[in-house]
C-alpha cells in the first residue's frame, strides 16, 4: 500500500457489516468523512459516483462541516448499486490565498514574491480544470505576473471569490489521496416514501370484493397495499376464533397457516378466486397508481407439500413429530417453522432454492413489494444470499422486514438488505420517547441503511392509547405516524376506530381477523359512544400533506423542538435536503385533555429569523396564522377534535 500524508477516515453512509448503505432514486445522500493531514495547510475535497459498471464519473466538491469533517452529497438517477470514492488533496491555492490576504493586511515586503508563486500554482492547476475555466485561471496567472498591473489589481485578481470557486473541484494531483470505493444500493423512491394499506381480502368476499375497496383505500392517498398471506390454509389444528384450539367447520383458519391440498406458496386459497381474480385485482390496483405488496411467511402448516416431500426440511422431536411454532406465550400449533440449516448441505441449498422460487414466482405475477413475516427467525446468512440473488434480477423488488425484535437484530436483517422495516414506534407513546426514538432513527448511525416504517397498529398489535382508546388516540399517532417517519401504514379498521383489545393485557384485538372473516359496513363507519366516526378524510388530508411537500419524504431532517409543557406535547419540523419546504408539526399525546402552552422554536432550523413574520398553514384544517418569533402560543384540544397541527411555513415580506 502506497504512502500517503493525507488520511480519509470515519466515512459514511456505511453499515456496521460492511454491506453497501442504502439511497434512494432522486435522494440527495449525504457523504461524509474526516480528513486530516499534518501542519496548517488547507485541504479540499470532492466525491465522485457513478453506478457500477459504467465508466465514467460524475463529481462534485466536498465543503468543510468543522473539527476536520467534509461532508458533500450526490443524488442518483438509476436503480442498483453505485459506488462513491472520496479524493482529498492539499489546498495549496486556498492555502495561499489565505496566507496572501495576511501578507497584504500586514503590508509584508516579500508580498511581489507571494504573488509570483499564487501565477505558478494557477498556471499548475489550469490543466486540471474544466476546458472552459482554463482561460480564466490563465489570465489569472497572467496578471499575477504583470510588470504593469498595481499591486492592488494584482491583489484583486488572485483573491477573486469567483476564482475560489472554480476551483473548488479541480484535485491538485501533487498529492491527490483516494479513498476507497465506498458502496451504496440505491432502490427506486418507494423504498424510502410509501404509505401502506393491509387489508385481508376474504373479509371483502375474496379478491373480487376486495378490489371493490381499492378506490376508496386510493382516495385516502395509500399507494401499496398490503396483503397476508393469500395461500390456501391447511386444515390440521387448524385455528378458531381468538386463537382457540376447537374451531367450527365453517372458521377459516390463519392465513399463515400456509398449504393444503390446492397447493403451498406458489397457490391461491381458492375461496378468495383463481389467479385470474388475482391479476384483476393487481392491475385495478394499479390502475389507481397503488402496488400489491404480499406477504412472505416462510413457514408450512401440516398440510403443507413440502412436509410430506421433504422431510429433511423440518426439525423433528425424539417421538417423530414436528415441533409447531411458538413464540411464548403465544403457541401456533397449526405452523411448522422451517429447518434453513438441515445436516445435509445438499439439503440446505436445495431448500433456499425453492424458497427463492417462491419469490420468483410472485415476481413474474407483477410482484416488487413483499412483507416478510418474522425474518429474525430465519438465518441472516439467507437472507444476504436471497435478497441479493432476487435484485440481481430485479433491482426493483423491495422487502419490508416484520422484525419486532432487539435492535441489533434489526438492523442486522437491514444491513444484508432489507429495504425498510416495523420499528418500535407502536409501543412509543411517551413524548419523550418519541423524541429519544426519532432522533435516534433520524441522527443516528443507523440512518445510512436502517428505513423506518411506523405503523400505530397492525392484526397482532393493539397498543397503547389506541386500546380501548377514542378516536382522538387514533388520530394523534396517525400524524405521528405519518409525519415522523417517510414510511408509515395501517391495518383495516383504524379508520373505523376499531380499539377493543382481547384482554386487559393481551395486545391482539378482540375476535381477531387473523381468525375469522370480519365484516365491516365500510358506508357506515365506525361507532364511538353511539355517535358514527370515520377517519377517512382524516387521514387522506395526511397522505396528500406528505405527498405536496418534499419535507416529509425526508428522515435524515428530522429536528425536534421544545414547548412549555414537553411531557404533553411533542414539537418538531422537518425540511427538504436542500433546506427548503420547512414543515412544522405539533402533537398533544394526550388524547383526553387539552394543551395550551408556548412553542420554543429553534427558527434558524426552520429558514426563519427572528424579527420577520411568517406565516403558518395548517395542511389539515386549513386554518393560516400570522407568527413572529420563537414562542407562539397554541391550544390543541381533543375535545373539539383538534389533536396536531402540521404546518407549512412561509416568510412574510413588507
Amino acid at each position: 500500500m502506497p504512502l500517503a500524508r493525507i488520511e480519509i477516515q470515519d466515512i459514511r453512509p456505511r453499515t456496521p457489516t460492511g454491506h453497501p448503505a442504502k439511497g434512494s432514486v432522486g435522494e440527495r445522500i449525504p457523504i461524509s468523512a474526516d480528513i486530516l493531514r499534518d501542519g496548517h495547510d488547507h485541504l479540499a475535497a470532492r466525491l465522485r459516483w457513478r453506478a457500477k459498471g459504467q465508466r465514467g464519473w460524475q463529481v462534485r466538491p466536498m465543503a468543510p462541516a468543522g473539527n476536520d469533517r467534509y461532508q458533500g452529497w450526490f443524488e442518483p438517477t438509476s436503480v442498483g448499486p453505485h459506488e462513491v470514492v472520496i479524493e482529498a488533496w492539499t489546498d495549496r491555492f486556498g492555502t495561499w490565498r489565505e496566507h496572501t490576504e495576511k501578507r497584504a493586511a500586514a503590508a509584508s515586503p516579500d508580498l511581489e514574491v507571494e504573488l509570483l508563486v499564487g501565477a505558478e500554482l494557477l498556471e499548475q492547476l489550469a490543466p486540471q480544470a474544466p476546458k472552459a475555466d482554463r482561460p480564466r485561471l490563465l489570465d489569472t496567472a497572467a496578471t499575477l505576473r504583470s510588470t504593469t498591473c498595481t499591486e492592488r489589481v494584482k491583489l484583486d485578481a488572485g483573491l477573486d471569490e469567483h476564482l475560489g470557486r472554480l476551483l473548488e473541484a479541480v484535485a491538485d494531483p501533487t498529492d491527490l489521496t483516494p479513498s476507497k470505493p465506498v458502496a451504496v444500493w440505491v432502490d427506486r423512491e418507494r423504498a424510502r416514501f410509501s404509505a401502506w394499506y393491509e387489508l385481508f381480502p376474504r373479509s371483502e368476499g375474496g379478491f373480487a370484493g376486495a378490489a371493490k375497496r381499492l378506490g376508496s383505500i386510493a382516495d385516502m392517498g395509500f399507494d401499496v397495499v398490503y396483503l397476508p398471506p393469500i395461500h390456501p390454509i391447511g386444515v390440521t389444528h387448524r385455528k378458531g376464533r381468538d386463537n382457540t384450539l376447537t374451531p367450527s367447520a365453517t372458521d377459516p383458519g390463519s392465513p399463515w397457516a400456509i398449504g393444503g391440498p390446492a397447493g403451498g406458496h406458489d397457490a391461491i386459497a381458492p375461496e378468495l378466486g383463481t389467479i385470474e381474480d388475482f391479476r384483476a385485482f393487481r392491475e385495478e390496483a394499479e390502475s389507481l397508481g397503488m402496488e400489491v405488496a404480499l406477504d412472505y411467511a416462510l413457514q408450512c402448516s401440516p398440510d403443507h407439500p413440502w412436509v410430506g416431500e421433504h422431510p429433511e426440511w423440518f426439525r423433528r422431536r425424539p417421538d417423530g413429530s414436528i415441533r409447531y411454532a411458538e413464540n411464548p406465550p403465544k403457541k401456533y400449533q397449526d405452523i411448522h417453522p422451517i429447518e434453513f440449516w438441515p445436516e445435509q448441505d445438499s439439503d440446505r441449498v436445495a431448500l433456499w432454492n425453492a424458497c427463492r422460487d417462491v419469490l420468483e414466482h410472485w415476481i413474474a405475477e407483477g410482484i416488487r413489494i413483499f412483507r416478510v413475516d418474522n425474518p429474525h427467525t430465519k438465518p441472516f446468512a439467507f437472507w444476504e444470499w436471497v435478497i441479493a440473488d432476487v435484485v440481481s434480477r430485479h433491482p426493483d423488488v423491495l422487502f419490508l422486514a416484520e422484525a419486532f425484535t432487539r435492535p441489533r437484530v434489526m438492523h442486522s436483517l437491514a444491513a444484508v438488505g432489507f429495504s425498510q422495516s416495523y420499528t418500535y414506534f407502536t409501543w412509543r407513546t411517551a413524548a419523550w420517547e418519541l423524541r429519544e426514538y426519532g432522533e435516534e432513527l433520524a441522527q443516528g448511525p443507523g440512518a445510512d441503511y436502517f428505513r423506518p416504517n411506523f405503523w400505530p397498529n397492525t392484526p397482532d398489535i393493539l397498543s397503547g392509547p389506541l386500546r380501548d382508546g377514542p378516536p382522538s388516540a387514533f388520530r394523534l399517532r396517525a400524524v405521528l405516524a405519518a409525519t415522523m417517519s417517510p414510511n408509515w401504514g395501517v391495518y383495516s379498521g383504524y379508520e373505523h376506530v376499531e380499539n377493543q383489545p382481547a384482554s386487559p393485557t393481551n395486545e391482539e384485538y378482540l375476535h381477531s381477523e387473523k381468525y375469522e372473516i370480519r365484516k365491516r359496513d365500510w358506508a357506515q363507519g365506525g361507532e364511538w359512544q353511539g355517535a358514527t366516526v370515520d377517519l377517512t378524510q382524516f387521514i387522506g388530508l395526511l397522505n396528500r400533506a406528505r405527498r405536496n411537500h418534499p419535507a416529509l419524504a425526508e428522515l435524515r431532517t428530522l429536528r425536534f423542538h421544545s414547548s412549555t409543557n414537553d411531557e404533553q406535547a411533542v414539537v418538531y419540523s422537518k425540511t427538504a435536503a436542500d433546506g427548503t419546504d420547512p414543515v412544522l408539526v405539533v402533537v398533544n399525546v394526550d388524547p383526553v385533555n387539552a394543551f395550551k402552552g408556548l412553542l420554543r422554536l429553534d427558527l434558524a432550523e426552520l429558514g426563519l429569523s427572528g424579527s420577520t413574520p411568517y406565516e403558518v398553514h395548517d395542511e389539515l384544517t386549513g386554518e393560516r396564522f400570522t407568527w413572529t418569533g420563537a414562542e407562539p402560543y397554541i391550544e390543541l384540544d381533543p375535545a373539539v377534535g383538534r389533536e396536531a397541527h402540521v404546518f407549512t411555513l412561509r416568510t412574510l415580506t413588507t
